[in-house]
């Protein structure tokens, strides 16, 4: 293992999350599903290892295939998708009065899907084929910049939580949709 990549690897990637998407993204599945910190943690590490592998391994090959125009009107979509499903209220179960997708592993399985789509084309992953071209040691990056997402992610969650507590939820929701809906228009007019 090449230390010298995998500590370069977490700080570039750690400072180049900081108020990005997917930080965001973190932020706001934690406010809104305020009991499941664990899951959405575990999630992130093994959504940022398989999306970072695989940045690692395949993006130059993914890049010759879809341009970059249909890059940005694939990511700005998904991003005003996600913000269009943040206004749509939570279904209560009557039985039991709880969220219907809140069990551990809904949202655990909810994060992935989301945290690996919008970590396709963002700074953080273009960055992980950099620094696996700079190194040649997929293993180290790929361990390093998991590392950087966890340093920047995991106090995101933690202040989602606390969010909750503080404001309620239906603002939470609506500053996140708004915000996701800014990035996608963001994204399809300014590439």
């Amino acid at each position: 293992m090449d230390f010298s990549a995998l500590t370069l690897s977490a700080g570039v990637v750690a400072l180049a999350e900081m108020g990005d998407k997917t930080q965001l993204l973190s932020l706001m599945l934690a406010a809104r599903y305020p009991k499941q910190g664990l899951a959405i943690i575990a999630a992130i590490f093994f959504a940022t290892i398989a999306n970072h592998a695989c940045a690692a391994y395949l993006g130059h090959w993914l890049t010759s295939f879809v341009s970059t125009e249909v890059l940005r009107w694939i990511l700005s979509a998904s991003f005003i998708g996600i913000g269009l499903w943040l206004l749509v209220p939570d279904e209560i179960d009557e039985t039991e009065g709880s969220k219907v997708a809140n069990s551990p592993l809904q949202v655990f399985m909810l994060t992935i899907g989301l945290f690996f789509l919008a970590e396709m084309g963002d700074k953080t992953q273009i960055a992980t084929i950099a620094l696996g071209a700079r190194f040649n040691d997929v293993f180290s990056v790929t361990i390093g910049t998991t590392l950087g997402m966890m340093l920047a992610n995991v106090p995101a969650v933690w202040i989602g939580q606390k969010f909750t507590q503080k404001m309620p939820i239906k603002w939470v929701h609506a500053i996140a949709a708004i915000t996701f809906i800014g990035i996608g228009l963001t994204a399809l007019i300014w590439g």
